[in-house]
């Protein structure tokens, strides 16, 4: 049975997070958007707004998210270099896909944020230090958080997204 609500998985941090891993989770980074943007590129209006699994967000939806979650990381990453563990304040994720431009505004314009917003964090991720991995953020509801952890979820959150996208696709021969 196919797992349409985590098609690569959960996200499971390792114990140990090598240079490596954070090199390939920027590089994942670096990459989404573009991927993105080839999986829903040669999607109709009707194929957008098909949710990716029955109760799931549509297609639109959810790309609109990918650019809400993605935003919100790039502010606490920049807050997390800039203060001493900051607290940052949470979002309710569900209640924004339901927002007017989330579930009408063409994806076009996600992607476009997400290209320049991606161009950017890579840059500022690859500038990082050993002690600017180790900086973290304070989240109310689960601790602090470190940026090389925070990383590689994201890395993972883009491809759990993408990997929705793709499984639809494939799921309906499109």
């Amino acid at each position: 049975m196919t797992n349409y609500r985590y098609p690569i998985g959960p996200f499971r941090a390792p114990e140990r997070i090598s240079p490596q891993d954070l090199q390939s989770a920027i590089d994942d980074i670096a990459a989404l958007p573009s991927a993105l943007r080839s999986a829903t590129g040669d999607l109709n209006e009707e194929q957008i707004d098909a949710p990716y699994r029955p109760g799931g967000w549509t297609v639109r939806q959810l790309v609109h998210h990918v650019a809400d979650s993605h935003m919100n990381s790039y502010i606490r990453f920049r807050l997390a270099l800039t203060e001493k563990e900051p607290t940052i304040k949470p979002y309710d994720e569900k209640a924004w896909a339901e927002l007017v431009d989330a579930r009408h505004e063409p994806i076009r314009v996600s992607l476009e944020l997400l290209d320049a917003m991606h161009r950017r964090w890579t840059i500022l991720l690859r500038s990082f230090t050993d002690a600017d991995w180790a900086r973290t953020f304070r989240h109310p509801e689960r601790g602090p958080m470190r940026l090389d952890t925070n990383t590689l979820l994201y890395a993972w959150h883009g491809k759990h997204h993408l990997g929705h996208v793709t499984s639809l696709r494939q799921r309906n021969n499109w």
